[in-house]
């Protein structure tokens, strides 16, 4: 399938989160990659810790001694960057203004009389006012990998004279704004198709109330099958193709590029009305609900004897109180569950309904979103497939399985940013003798007794070890504690409710 070939190369190919490779290009690529972050956690001999103690000595004098002196300087510094106005913030009509100062994206905005020019990869602001004004962006909110941005479309926009353009007149004049972003990079894996892709388009759009118009680069068809029910909520007109529609569409005001905040996560304190993240997982419902009513209908157009054997069985305990649904997301190749069936049984056992998820890159968004909203348990293993926590009620329960070697990712890019939605994060952090690891290596291996060591050496060392070479088999005793700390915490949640309704 040609639009899937940014992915489907094997140097380009990201099946999960951290297939990122190492940001080794500058300083703030080093900053930004995991094995860099691992590796200065690590090289610390015993004169870094004397250097260090130093360091906390030189510290705690200054605070001691001159703490009025300090603090006054920090405040002013805090004070002094948040008065500043935000770049572009009061630009004027006819002018091109550009904010590079993010560290993740850039975004660039026009006013005035926007053209676009797709053969050309340009978009035209004419002004009897033309200066000589050329600037590129490529919009993709990965601007610090430089690997992934070159495959991005870069887009000239120019200031130009009426006289320099008589041909381009209008084919398509539209009455509201347009803001342009890219559909290519990693898209293809689900992680970054919500983190570069969809959170940034809401944050960058929402405040327009469907009155924009979305301009895309590398469009792909499956992309819009894909997410079309979210665009729709965010934008009330057709997407334009940018590369493949020659027409010229005429604008008064044009956001190239998207904002993002964090991973997996909105930050109300940027937002011009203080939406959340709960604000986007509100916008996902109502987006997913029309399509959710068509699965319910199709589902109960099947033969008995289908919805018989896909209804999940004893749904109620002894006491006829609805049991608390678990949904374990199911993965092949690494890093699965070697002993998932037992997994059922124990949850079983413990109280809860279970239901096995075994998503595919071709299945619905709408039917997972079905299938985890109306859960209470969600657990998985670290992975693209733990972005699917979006789909969780707040409230609800999210146990992430995290295998040797992938702490610090799967905090960041799963645990925080669940956490922020609202729900209750239980990290479970396997053994070594969880891993199947324990029995390729020696028992004091680095790789099993110091993996921030063999994460360290770079990502190479750390994508074949920890991500392609591991599944976890599940101490079912230490992990029966997580699901009946889980169907406890939701048992009080329900009592609660019920007191309060």
């Amino acid at each position: 399938m040609v639009h899937f070939h940014r992915i489907l190369l094997p140097q380009q190919k990201k099946p999960d989160l951290e297939q990122q490779g190492s940001f080794k290009l500058h300083s703030w690529n080093k900053i930004m990659s995991y094995d860099y972050y691992l590796s200065i956690r690590n090289h610390r001999s015993n004169t870094g810790y004397l250097r260090l103690l130093l360091l906390f000595s030189m510290f705690s004098f200054i605070l001691l001694f001159s703490p009025r002196l300090f603090f006054s300087s920090f405040y002013t510094l805090e004070n002094q960057e948040e008065n500043w106005p935000a770049p572009c913030s009061n630009m004027q009509n006819n002018a091109i203004c550009c904010d590079r100062t993010a560290l993740r994206t850039d975004v660039c905005f026009m006013r005035g009389d926007v053209r676009t020019d797709s053969s050309s990869n340009s978009f035209f602001l004419v002004s009897d006012n033309s200066s000589n004004i050329d600037e590129k962006i490529r919009p993709y909110t990965r601007k610090w990998e430089t690997s992934v941005m070159s495959t991005i479309d870069e887009l000239h926009l120019k200031m130009v004279s009426p006289q320099s353009m008589p041909s381009k007149t209008c084919d398509v004049v539209h009455n509201v704004p347009a803001v342009v972003f890219s559909t290519g990079g990693y898209t293809g894996n689900v992680y970054h198709e919500f983190n570069d892709g969809i959170i940034p388009l809401y944050i960058t759009s929402q405040k327009f109330n469907g009155e924009v118009v979305f301009v895309m680069l590398e469009y792909h068809d499956w992309w819009m099958t894909k997410y079309g029910y979210v665009v729709s909520r965010l934008s009330n007109y057709p997407a334009i193709d940018f590369s493949n529609d020659k027409r010229t569409h005429c604008f008064s005001e044009v956001i190239v590029g998207l904002r993002i905040h964090d991973e997996l996560a909105i930050d109300p304190a940027k937002m011009d009305d203080h939406k959340t993240i709960r604000d986007f997982r509100n916008l996902l419902d109502e987006a997913y609900k029309p399509r959710i009513r068509g699965i319910i209908k199709e589902e109960a157009e099947k033969p008995r004897r289908v919805q018989k054997a896909q209804r999940p069985s004893n749904t109620q305990n002894q006491l006829g109180i609805e049991k608390p649904k678990l949904v374990i997301i199911s993965r092949n190749g690494s890093r699965k569950i070697e002993n998932e069936g037992r997994l059922v049984k124990v949850a079983k056992e413990v109280g809860f309904n279970v239901e096995i998820l075994r998503p595919k890159r071709s299945t619905e968004l709408e039917k997972i979103y079905m299938h985890l909203n109306s859960s209470d348990i969600m657990v998985g293993v670290h992975g693209a497939a733990m972005t699917h926590f979006l789909f969780m009620r707040p409230g609800s329960v999210f146990i992430q399985v995290v295998p040797l070697g992938t702490d610090w990712a799967a905090e960041t890019y799963y645990g925080e940013p669940a956490v922020k939605l609202g729900l209750r994060y239980i990290n479970y952090k396997i053994l070594p003798k969880e891993s199947s690891l324990y029995e390729e290596y020696k028992k004091d291996d680095p790789v099993l007794r110091d993996p921030d060591s063999i994460n360290a050496k770079g990502w190479q060392y750390t994508k074949k070890v920890y991500l392609d070479g591991q599944n976890v088999k599940l101490d079912l005793v230490r992990f029966r504690k997580r699901l009946i700390r889980a169907y406890q915490y939701i048992l009080r949640r329900r009592q609660q409710e019920n007191m309060m309704s």
